[in-house]
Parts: structure tokens; sequence; C-alpha cells
């Protein structure tokens, strides 16, 4: 959740340019992919070649990256396999373990200071992260306070950890909401949210980047 203001670079932007997304993705191998989703379910080529309709010498060709299979080959190798054609075309899920964390003591985030918000960035540590969190100090007490709506590129997860705050929406009607309070929307819907309490709320926020 940041404000586009001219002085004041995006939150969302900021982390993106950090390196939120990672590296393109790689073309698939067809011959090899075969093999591992053979081998994967402990069949011989024997084994496979029958379960696809296929003849072995083919099914090893196919492997070996010494034919094209057709169309027909890839629907008999997809039912055969039994899994979806672009699955034949998806790299594996890498079963490496990263063991990446990051710890962020209270009062230690990277603050983020805007007109409307404070914002303390978490897991700052952290580049190519698939989402943002962060837990924001609710300043603003009108809509008014605000440069029209707020929207950015993906979902949005709100927690309200103290105080209350008035959720606004371009499509919704206002929501009131207390600590232990939540919601889940779209961020690239008009959004913008108010303390309704004495003193200033705070919330988490978690953004999918």
């Amino acid at each position: 959740m940041t404000e586009s203001r001219p002085d004041q670079p995006s939150l969302i932007r900021l982390a993106r340019e950090s390196g939120v997304d990672g590296p393109d993705p790689q073309p698939v191998d067809l011959g090899e992919r075969v093999r591992e989703l053979r081998k994967s379910r402990g069949w011989t080529l024997e084994q496979a070649a029958k379960q696809a309709g296929l003849a072995r010498s083919t099914l090893s060709k196919i492997e070996n990256g010494q034919m094209s299979p057709t169309f027909e080959a890839l629907k008999k190798l997809s039912v055969g396999l039994e899994i979806t054609m672009p699955q034949l075309f998806t790299p594996p899920d890498d079963p490496r373990v990263s063991g990446r964390m990051a710890v962020t003591k209270s009062g230690e985030g990277q603050t983020h200071p805007t007109t409307t918000y404070e914002h303390e960035l978490l897991a700052s540590a952290l580049t190519k992260k698939a989402m943002l969190p962060y837990r924001a100090r609710v300043r603003a007490r009108s809509f008014e306070e605000f440069d029209g709506w707020v929207r950015h590129d993906g979902e949005e997860f709100l927690y309200v950890l103290t105080g209350e705050i008035r959720l606004i929406t371009e499509f919704y009607e206002p929501v009131d909401m207390k600590r232990g309070d939540s919601a889940y929307y779209d961020a690239s819907m008009g959004h913008n949210v108010i303390s309704i309490s004495q003193d200033d709320a705070t919330i988490l926020w978690v953004t999918a980047l």
C-alpha cells in the first residue's frame, strides 16, 4: 500500500527495483523433461512407451532429442504420463531449499514516512521477495488527505494491530475495522485507509509482488 506522490517514490516500486522479481524462466528441454517424468514414476522405456501407446524406439528418440514429436505423440505422452500437455513444457519445481530467513526486531524496520502513513518495511535484507510485508502507522483522518486513490499491481492483505481504521475502497462501502480484523483485496482497485481512533492506528500490510 503506497501513495503515488510526485515527491515521494512508491514503496512498491522501490521494492521491485531492488530485485523482487526473479530471473526469466529458461526454456524446457522436452526430451529431458519426458525422461524426468518417466523416471519419477519408476518406469522403464518399455513401460512408459506401452503406457503412452508409442513405440519404444520413438520414445527413446524423443528423450534423446533425435525426434520432434508430433501433436498426436504429445497428446499420447500427456495421457500416458497422466499430466496435462502444458505440464510437458513446464519445468519441475526446484527441490532445493534456500533456507532464506530474515528477522526484524521491533522498531528496526526500514522506515518510509509519507504524509498519511509511516511505513516500516520488514525483512528488508532479503531481495527477490514474492511479497512485501510492512507495518504502518495510519496518520490520515480523512479521505481528502490523499491525492486521490492509492492503486498498484498485486493483491494485498491488511491486519489491524492497534486502534480502529476505516478501509475505503473504490467499489465497496467503507468498512470500519478494529484490532484483530483483516481484509484481503485486489490492490489495483482504488483504496485508502484512515484512522478513526483518537490515536494513530497501526496495521500490518502484506503485498504480493
